[in-house]
């Protein structure tokens, strides 16, 4: 009598790094997060104490499938050098210029690693099991602490030279604006992120007493601004406005630069996308040309997770590709 009992599901690790934390996970081949687990990087220790972090955040979450992993897809901030796993200048951790992250991550875990830009890797995962599931022309836009993102255009992951394309928050939207972590002037980082969002709200609150943002001092969030402006604040209204407008300008250009069929926003600030949303949205429209104006805007759907599902599945294409599928 045969057995029902099919192969079992392909595994991987997904490994999200960031200045702040590091998430892992182990994702099955349908990009559900089987495991999760997070913790504070160790930014400032040097490259060999972030890297010794993830390959035991890696063991972590291999001792929890129930079969070999085929490896670890590792998402991280730029620039780097993807396709040969080099990071190139990672200004928020330490030691990690011109460093061979992917070949250190290996040699500590004893696993594959497939690294990937931390904006085209959440683009990646919100384009197979997200909001842009079914687009031959997609454009992710992370919007949190900085702005990156990630392209599909004509159904392929556009990486560009050495893997660095999409780093859509350091393109110039105000000549000689506000100096931006990179160093130039004028990013639309600098000017629409989730930082710049809230420095605007604290600037603002310090020399408006009347409204309810002054009351939260050194507590204000990016949260108590929307949820102020949900009150009738006129002044958190406002800023929620100049936001969206920021944020539709460089939207507009995306569209203009890449002719997608949808725009997903990402990111933390896309918690507020309730509010928000239909604001950056009729602000795009208004900068974008007319034949641009129908690409909806949405929300994205894999949350934090996006960019560990997207991480993990570039070890199924390459399973897939190495086994002639």
């Amino acid at each position: 009598m045969g057995s029902d009992i099919g192969p079992s599901p392909r595994l991987a690790v997904g490994i999200d790094l960031g200045g702040t934390q590091i998430r892992g996970a182990l994702i099955d081949e349908t990009g559900a997060v089987l495991h999760r687990a997070v913790m504070a990087t160790a930014a400032t220790e040097g490259a060999e104490a972030v890297v010794a972090q993830i390959a035991d955040l890696a063991g972590v979450m291999s001792r929890e499938a129930p079969s070999p992993v085929l490896g670890i897809g590792l998402s991280a901030p730029g620039p780097l050098d993807a396709a040969n796993g080099i990071a190139l200048a990672t200004p928020t951790i330490a030691g990690f210029t011109d460093f061979p992250l992917a070949r250190a991550v290996e040699a500590r875990s004893g696993l594959p690693v497939l690294l990937e830009n931390d904006g085209i890797a959440a683009a990646i995962g919100e384009w197979r099991f997200g909001a842009g599931q079914g687009a031959d022309h997609m454009v992710y836009a992370t919007v949190s602490t900085g702005i990156g993102g990630g392209i599909v255009s004509d159904g392929r992951v556009l990486r560009g030279r050495m893997g660095m394309a999409g780093h859509i928050g350091h393109m110039t939207i105000v000549r000689d604006g506000a100096l931006c972590a990179c160093g130039h002037r004028g990013c639309f980082e600098a000017h629409a992120s989730g930082t710049a969002f809230l420095r605007r709200a604290r600037e603002a609150a310090a020399g408006d007493p009347p409204s309810r943002l002054q009351a939260s001092e050194g507590a204000l969030s990016a949260a108590s601004v929307f949820e102020a402006a949900e009150a009738g604040d006129a002044l958190a209204g406002r800023l929620v406005e100049e936001e969206a407008e920021l944020l539709g300008l460089g939207f507009a250009s995306l569209l203009h630069l890449y002719s997608p069929q949808i725009l997903v926003m990402g990111g933390g600030m896309s918690r507020q996308f309730a509010r928000l949303g239909p604001l950056v949205e009729a602000a795009m429209r208004r900068a974008a040309l007319a034949p641009f104006r129908a690409v909806p805007l949405v929300a994205a759907r894999l949350g934090d997770n996006a960019g560990l599902v997207g991480a993990a599945s570039l070890l199924f294409e390459a399973d897939r590709f190495s086994r002639g599928a």
